[in-house]
């Protein structure tokens, strides 16, 4: 066994006083509560966009050059260029070429055309296509009629007169445009002469076909033939075409090709 030294005593002593006059006691740490981290969120440089007001507008309107194919010829009729009639001085029917031209080369002049397109039934000299005879219906008035021998009764209206073309416009025209006109089929029908004498250089505020259901046609016919050319009308014109189109019987009247 061995044998504990006078110094180890010591030593052993300091230890055990020291140990029990301590009373500083260690207490467990007690955790913090942790605070929730907080986000500062900086105003944003872009201030924010006030709502905007909205208005819906209807499309526009878009304005097409007359289609004179699907438009009603009253439509039509309202387009018409206005002016005064221009002093005829200078007219004659000379103005307008030699009468009844072949102007398409098929062999026949225009009167004769016109005869063979207006006429129900024909009769035509042998080894031509001059008409001697034939039967139609007139437009103005109406009534049939029967032609045997040459055909002198039947004669071509101009609808509007060559002596209204030329106060309305014609007058600037080049010859070649003038003797066009004057054979141009649109402005073409068989009438009697009679009715054809009456209507003369007339327009439609001084003269209307007696036959009031062929009125319709015969002033559809008339503002088809000022658009083409570009002819201008008086007021007074312009004002009876649309009274008559405006009718419930011709309202849905459209323009001869």
């Amino acid at each position: 066994m061995k044998r504990i030294t006078p110094l180890l005593l010591l030593v052993l002593a300091i230890i055990f006083f020291r140990s029990c006059g301590s009373t500083n006691v260690v207490e467990p740490a007690v955790p913090q509560p942790t605070m929730p981290s907080v986000v500062s969120l900086a105003p944003s440089t872009t201030p924010e966009a006030s709502p905007v007001a909205t208005t819906t507008l209807p499309a526009p309107q878009v304005t097409d050059p007359v289609n004179t194919t699907e438009s009603t010829a009253v439509q039509i009729a309202q387009t018409l260029m206005e002016r005064g009639r221009a002093a005829s001085t200078g007219y004659s029917r000379d103005q307008f070429g030699s009468a009844w031209k072949d102007v398409d080369h098929n062999g026949c002049d225009t009167r004769n055309d016109i005869l063979q397109r207006d006429f129900t039934t024909v009769v035509l000299a042998s080894g031509n296509c001059k008409v001697i005879g034939g039967t139609w219906t007139d437009p103005y008035s109406n009534e049939s009629y029967t032609f045997l021998e040459q055909p002198s009764g039947a004669q071509i209206d101009h609808v509007v007169a060559l002596k209204n073309a030329w106060e309305m416009g014609a007058d600037m025209w080049s010859a070649d445009k003038r003797e066009q006109y004057a054979n141009d089929p649109l402005n073409l029908v068989v009438t009697i002469a009679s009715l054809n004498q009456k209507k003369s250089d007339s327009n439609a505020a001084s003269w209307l076909p007696p036959y009031k259901p062929g009125r319709c046609n015969f002033i559809a016919r008339q503002v088809a033939v000022k658009i083409k050319y570009q002819l201008y009308v008086t007021a007074s014109e312009k004002v009876a075409m649309l009274k008559v189109l405006s009718t419930s019987e011709c309202q849905d009247t459209i323009l001869p090709k």
